[in-house]
């Protein structure tokens, strides 16, 4: 896959990112973790490999919440506005970008649902993806 780039900010204006990278899956996740952090009945990530990442505005407004006895589970959001922003490994391996969080509609689209056996039960669904228990298998 071709690099894209992709901006993006909270709702209250105050942080912007742009991320280049390889898009490697576009997932909505159903597990209790990401249906706590988003508020929703799951979350729609991109995940890609990143080979730049800049916050163009507001870094000083970031905060992070790592969920103690997660292994690599935290999140990352406005101080201000508390919307999800992405989340970008150290050493540029990962980032997760909520989907909602962008500027304008990826050209990816979401290829599955995983943690469906989390889903609650009040939770939009579409019978077209495919859905995984956990993680798909690789």
């Amino acid at each position: 896959m071709a690099s894209e780039t992709f901006s993006g900010g909270c709702l209250c204006g105050a942080v912007h990112f742009e991320i280049t990278g390889d898009v490697r899956t576009f997932l909505h996740c159903h597990c209790l973790r990401c249906r706590k952090s988003s508020g929703t009945g799951h979350a729609s990530n991109l995940i890609l490999k990143p080979d730049t990442a800049t916050w163009v505005s507001g870094e000083d407004k970031l905060r992070t919440f790592k969920v103690p006895d997660a292994e690599r589970f935290r999140t990352v959001f406005c101080a201000d506005c508390g919307s999800p922003l992405p989340r970008i490994a150290a050493d540029m391996s990962m980032a997760v970008v909520p989907a909602g969080s962008l500027d304008h509609e990826p050209e990816a689209i979401p290829v599955g649902r995983i943690f469906d056996d989390s889903k609650a039960s009040w939770s939009c669904g579409n019978s077209e993806l495919p859905v995984w228990p956990e993680y798909p298998q690789q």
